[in-house]
Formats: C-alpha cells, structure tokens, sequence
C-alpha cells in the first residue's frame, strides 16, 4: 500500500493536535452528558436513520446504517436505548464486533433538520420479548436487539450537513446515475457475473419487500 503524507507532517500526539486546532470552549464541553432529557430525546423519537459505529478487538472498525420508521429506536429510560436489529446479509458486523468489543458510537439524523445527535455507550445483544414486541413492523417482530447504555450524549453542530446540503433537493441525484451493485459485484468477481440478473432479482425482492422484516 501506498503511504501518503511526509513523516515530518505527521501528527502524532494531542499537543500537537491541539496547537494546531486550539481546545472546545467550555460551552461545547458541557453539552456533553451521559442521559437524555425532554429535549434532546426528540432527536431520537424523530430519526428514521440511524449509522453504528463499532470495532472489534483488535481495533478493526465497523460503520453500519440501520432506518425504520421514524422512532424506532426505542427509548427505555434517559441512559438506555434499543436498536431492533432487522434481517440484513447476515455478516454481522456490527453484532459479532459488540461481542467481543461493547463500545459503540451512535449518529441519528432526521430528514430536513441540520442539527444532528450522538451518543456513545455500551451495548449488549438481547433477545428478550417483552423488549422486542414492542419494535415490530408489518407484524414482524425482531429476532434480537442492541441495548445501548448511554455514556455520552450530546448534539451536533449544523456545520457538516450545512455544508454538504444534505437535504438540499436540488442538489439530489438519480440511483440510476450510480454504479449499480450488480455493476460493482461484476467489477469484483469478473465478466461472466450477470450483473442485470442480479439487479433485477434485488430488485424484485426489494419490491415484494421480501426480507425487511
């Protein structure tokens, strides 16, 4: 592999981090808690997406999006959350990682807002039915979820999404101007993949929404 950047440029302690970037003001730092408050849950209540963040122990990280409804994460106390986990490739990142690593990182967006909100706890897998029942979906009630016991809370700034206009729908572009994952599987295993085929079975399934749930 490559390495890029000259050593001499290299950052490699917090002093130097900090020379550089200065240090959060006191406000900043206090937004910082470990539970929610009537506030701050709604972020939570309203967010219909939701990325992961996890590694496991050797450090190896792990970055997953989960979206449902709006709310679905559930909120059980100010300090406890539960994410459903619903049916995916079955790779399991993110859960085979919490196994052997609890410590988790949380973002949630909502549609339209700028502010986004995170959290940082640990996590446990359960598959506890009193928990579960309440999370089902078209019926479906999830096989096993991710408890997460807050450790920080805490909003963030409008910055990034202000810059990327997100929600900006003008600036929204087609699926169809994107590398298909058949085309991206085809690149990967070679010509002969069928690469139509298997965009037009996924999408079948995705339209029958055959797995969702």
């Amino acid at each position: 592999m490559v390495s890029y950047g000259k050593p001499s440029h290299r950052i490699t302690s917090e002093q130097q981090l900090r020379d550089l970037i200065g240090a959060p003001s006191e406000l900043v730092c206090s937004k910082v808690t470990d539970r929610l408050n009537p506030l701050t849950r709604q972020y939570i209540e309203r967010s219909p997406f939701m990325c992961i963040a996890t590694s496991d122990a050797a450090g190896t990280c792990d970055l997953s999006p989960r979206g449902d409804p709006a709310g679905f994460v559930q909120i059980l106390d100010p300090q406890t959350l539960l994410l459903p986990e619903r049916p995916g490739n079955r790779i399991a990142d993110t859960l085979r990682n919490i196994l052997t690593n609890p410590q988790v990182g949380l973002l949630f967006l909502v549609p339209g807002a700028t502010e986004a909100f995170r959290v940082n706890g640990r996590a446990t897998l359960t598959t506890d039915q009193d928990l579960l029942v309440p999370c089902a979906v078209e019926g479906k009630v999830p096989r096993l979820g991710i408890l997460v016991e807050i450790e920080e809370a805490y909003s963030q700034c409008s910055k990034a999404i202000l810059r990327s206009h997100l929600w900006d729908s003008d600036r929204f572009i087609s699926q169809s101007d994107l590398p298909s994952n058949g085309q991206i599987a085809r690149a990967i295993n070679g010509s002969d993949f069928d690469a139509d085929a298997y965009d037009t079975e996924r999408a079948d399934r995705y339209r029958r929404r055959e797995g969702f749930y």
